[in-house]
């Protein structure tokens, strides 16, 4: 009859960790709420940063092909 006890006093505390870790994450969960709120560049509120600063259109050539175009052109 020890091991009766031992049981129920095993599931608990099992109990109140699962409570506890369940606790945790709606604390995180706030917290990231609150910090995503106060970023700049939040949901209907900026520019995403992805895209910052591109310009619609063509784009320059990372490969600088435009100094290849202005070599032809002086010859």
């Amino acid at each position: 009859m020890a091991s009766r006890p031992k049981v129920t006093q095993q599931k608990r505390a099992r109990e109140r960790a699962r409570q506890e870790r369940q606790q945790e994450k709606i604390r995180r969960r706030e917290e990231n709420k609150v910090r995503r709120a106060n970023t700049p560049g939040a949901a209907g509120g900026g520019e995403d940063p992805d895209i910052a600063g591109i310009i619609p259109g063509p784009q320059p050539s990372p490969w600088g092909d435009e100094l290849d175009e202005k070599d032809e052109e002086t010859t």
